[in-house]
């Protein structure tokens, strides 16, 4: 939830709308999956002008953060000692009660008491989930038969991947009622985005996940809140509703952000720590994305001297936004001016709720047109056009990482902060340092939320590329959460409350540090394979690498990459690997050429670079998209029922994947090969 994955869960926490009677939820405030366009949405006619002289981002300053207090410790047995709500005097009888809703004080200091003894809040963590699901069949089948210490755990319940437990899932999705994999029956079922392989996952939710998710919004709120008190001001925020489905079973299934939303407790949970956002209810629920997201700006400027925070659940959501900003801001000036929505909002509970709130304000169109027409390339517009705004946040490591440099743009002097990390398959981490920039930031694991795992991985000698992410590692038994060793890299393992036994998240991290005695971990990327022919493997982290050093050559002619995905081409002898670029406007002839021989090269796992030396893999293909075409890919993911929320732009095509494969094909303008290994 790669953050969500840093860079996927597509939840986080700061405001959320109220959710009236029988809408879709809002995909909210974010947090790390998935892990993913910064594509240009609507493509609305905007009236002409505007502000485009050249302009280049800046860099965002590093920040240290400031060493935290640490508490007392609590006294006697009165102290929760696995953190989940479970009050007792003696620590092995731990009795379950709702968690209270702490000031941000509180709040950490009761992270830091968790954090000082998370081995044992570990244990205690992990033998509370047993217990609740002691029947589970999943549990029974591999003989664990009831008990809940970690060795006879270990020894019973082999690793697992989501292929392992799909079978139980689908029998949940179907009807069964029995403990399949929780002792309750499960009710509620969430959906992962899918937008890498086309086929999203069902993944249990309960109430259970819902008291973890909120711990780690509470927990991250508190540690930001000190840092950038924010009031009561309003969040500027882009979420979107998401369609519900019902399984033939009657189970409900959405995104793991809409099944927070549909639950009173969560709204409880947040009310203290959330901003009220500038957008009705009508607009995170609208029927159309394009026109939600034309009347967030809308909302997000009437309020503008109110707004103090700006977020969406991903990075490239803010990138899309502000996108679409400099094409729609005269017609966003002339709706203020008049007191008037355009009539490109056509959808009636949309138009109602905003003209109750949109009046004829002439002195505010005239100030936005003025710092419009004054900013150079848009650089800085958020701070300009929302003075009171302290940061923007989102999800905005992992694949996020290719919008930084075009949100710092947008962003100007304001910080990023990064949300926290998860999956919808659970949380892993919160972000305690937020005033450390998106490409440093870590995140600490609370202890009490599931019990953590971790593979240690190791590359062969011969393989350490310091560039490449690839895949070629040795593993070694898995270890416990204060057994990490600073410095390593590790995949995640996570057991959860919601039905998930040492499940392998796939996600790839290294321990930055500790704080007291639980790791901070910088997310690395997903383990799963992107590119690959024969004996070459090259991950996400490999593409995203070998763009940016392509891209580099854009900046002369000052161009930019907007978006871009890839393929394999195996129908041709030999193989060959296809990079998709939307890029801002046209380049060379000699400069693209030149980026397709540098993509090339940038690739430096060793199967790959040998393979292409000896021609068992063909040169690589560079393919220019028209403008527009991963709007078009957007539009499909939301015409399949898929939320903005979760969208994520897919970083690989899969060959099953034919509708993507089609818009890409039929999108393509040019196309170039590499000469870097000959012809």
């Amino acid at each position: 939830m790669s953050p969500a994955r840093p860079g996927s869960l597509s939840h986080s926490a700061p405001a959320s709308p109220s959710l009236p009677a029988g809408s879709p939820a809002a995909g909210p405030p974010p947090s790390v999956v998935t892990d993913e366009t910064a594509s240009r949405v609507p493509r609305s006619p905007a009236r002409a002008g505007g502000a485009t002289s050249p302009g280049r981002a800046e860099g965002q300053a590093s920040r240290r953060s400031r060493p935290l207090p640490l508490p007392s410790a609590g006294a006697g047995g009165s102290a929760d000692p696995s953190g989940l709500g479970f009050v007792s005097s003696d620590p092995a009888k731990i009795l379950p009660v709702q968690m209270p809703i702490c000031s941000c004080e509180e709040t950490i200091n009761e992270f830091e008491t968790l954090t000082r003894d998370a081995g044992r809040v570990q244990q205690d963590t992990l033998r509370k989930i047993l217990e609740l699901n002691a029947n589970a069949e999943y549990l029974n089948h591999y003989g664990l038969n009831g008990r809940t210490d970690v060795e006879s755990y270990k020894s019973c319940i082999p690793l697992c991947v989501h292929s392992d437990v799909e079978p139980y899932i689908q029998r949940i999705a179907d009807g069964d009622t029995s403990p399949l994999l929780t002792g309750k029956p499960v009710t509620s079922l969430s959906l992962s985005s899918g937008t890498t392989q086309g086929k999203p996952k069902f993944l249990p939710f309960n109430d259970e996940l819902l008291e973890t998710t909120l711990q780690i919004f509470q927990t991250s709120y508190a540690f930001r809140n000190r840092e950038y008190p924010i009031g009561k001001g309003k969040a500027l925020q882009f979420i979107y509703g998401s369609k519900q489905v019902v399984t033939k079973g009657g189970i409900l299934a959405t995104t793991a952000t809409t099944n927070l939303y549909r639950r009173p407790r969560y709204k409880e949970g947040m009310k203290d720590i959330q901003s009220q956002c500038c957008s009705p209810d009508e607009v995170v629920f609208g029927p159309d994305f394009h026109q939600s997201l034309y009347c967030h700006l809308l909302c997000g400027l009437i309020y503008s001297d109110e707004v103090h925070q700006v977020f969406s659940t991903f990075a490239h959501s803010l990138v899309h936004a502000f996108q679409t900003f400099e094409e729609v801001w005269e017609d966003l000036c002339a709706d203020i001016r008049d007191g008037v929505l355009s009539e490109k909002v056509t959808a009636p509970s949309i138009r109602e709720a905003v003209m109750k709130i949109l009046k004829p304000n002439p002195e505010l169109a005239e100030s936005i047109r003025r710092k419009c027409m004054g900013l150079s390339n848009w650089y800085g517009v958020i701070p300009a056009l929302w003075p009171n705004a302290k940061y923007v946040y989102g999800i905005m490591t992992g694949s996020m990482e290719p919008y930084l440099k075009k949100l710092r743009h947008y962003a100007g002097h304001l910080p990023l902060i990064s949300a926290d990390y998860g999956a919808s398959e659970g949380w892993v981490g919160a972000n305690i340092n937020p005033t450390l920039p998106p490409e440093q930031v870590t995140y600490a694991v609370l202890p009490q939320t599931g019990y953590f795992e971790f593979i240690p991985l190791e590359k062969p000698k011969g393989q350490e590329s310091e560039n490449s992410a690839s895949i070629h590692y040795i593993e070694s038994d898995p270890v416990g959460l204060t057994e990490v060793k600073i410095g390593k890299i590790y995949e995640v393992v996570i057991t959860t409350f919601g039905g998930l036994y040492r499940y392998r998240l796939g996600d790839i991290v290294k321990v930055a540090g500790f704080h007291n005695s639980t790791p901070e971990l910088q997310f690395i990327c997903r383990r799963s394979l992107v590119l690959s022919i024969n004996i070459d493997k090259n991950t996400e982290k490999d593409l995203q690498l070998a763009v940016e050093e392509a891209g580099k050559l854009l900046e002369a002619e000052k161009l930019e990459i907007v978006d871009f995905t890839s393929f394999v081409e195996k129908s041709s002898d030999p193989g060959r690997y296809v990079i998709f670029w939307e890029l801002s406007s046209d380049a060379s002839e000699d400069v693209l050429r030149s980026c397709a021989n540098c993509l090339d090269l940038a690739f430096v796992d060793a199967g790959y670079m040998g393979s292409r030396k000896i021609r068992t893999i063909g040169p690589l293909e560079l393919r220019i998209l028209k403008k527009g075409t991963f709007e078009e890919i957007l539009d499909y993911f939301l015409s399949l029922g898929g939320a903005v929320s979760q969208f994520k732009t897919p970083r690989f095509v899969n060959p099953l994947n034919v509708k993507v494969l089609q818009i890409l094909s039929r999108n393509t303008t040019k196309s170039y090969f590499s000469t870097a290994y000959g012809l």
